[in-house]
C-alpha cells in the first residue's frame, strides 16, 4: 500500500481521526464517497469542521494544496453544500430531543382526552371516600 492509500493529502492528524472516525480512511475512500458527503459525515458525527476541511478533501482529490483551489470549484462546492443540508438538515442532539417529546407535549395537551393522574395512596377501587374511611369498615382481625 502506497503512502497515497494511508494518508489523505492536506489533512492534518485531527481531521484525519475525524474521517476515519466516519470511515474515510485512504484517497480512495475519499474519491469514492466525495468530499462533501464526507464533510457532511463529520458533521453528522458532532465534530464542528471547518470549510478549510471541505477545501483540504477536495484538494485532495484534485492533488494540489487547499489554497491553490480555484475560487470557483470553492463556490460550487459550497453550493453543493448548501443543497445537500438543505434536503437533508443537520439537527443537533437538543433539537432531536425536543422533536423527539413535542408529539407527547402535543398529545398531553390537545385537551381531547382527560387522563387522571392517580396517586400511589389514590383507592385502587376508585370509592371516592375520604382517606381512611374504607379502613373503619375493615380490620385485621375479621
Amino acid at each position: 500500500m502506497s503512502s497515497r492509500d494511508t494518508k489523505i493529502r492536506n489533512v492534518g492528524p485531527k481531521s484525519a481521526a475525524w474521517l476515519r472516525q466516519v470511515g474515510v480512511r485512504t484517497t480512495e475512500d475519499l474519491a469514492r464517497i466525495g468530499p462533501v458527503e464526507a464533510f457532511l459525515k463529520v458533521k453528522r458525527a458532532g465534530f464542528r469542521p471547518s470549510l478549510n476541511l471541505l477545501y483540504s478533501m477536495a484538494g485532495a482529490l484534485a492533488d494540489c494544496h487547499w489554497a491553490e483551489l480555484p475560487e470557483e470549484q470553492k463556490q460550487e462546492l459550497l453550493l453543493t453544500l448548501d443543497a445537500a443540508e438543505s434536503a437533508n438538515p443537520i439537527r443537533t442532539r437538543w433539537e432531536k430531543q425536543k422533536a423527539a417529546s413535542e408529539p407527547a407535549a402535543a398529545r398531553a395537551g390537545d385537551g381531547t382526552e382527560d387522563v387522571a393522574v392517580s396517586s400511589l395512596f389514590d383507592d385502587p377501587d376508585g370509592g371516592g371516600s375520604a382517606p381512611g374511611e374504607a379502613d373503619r369498615d375493615l380490620s385485621r382481625f375479621d
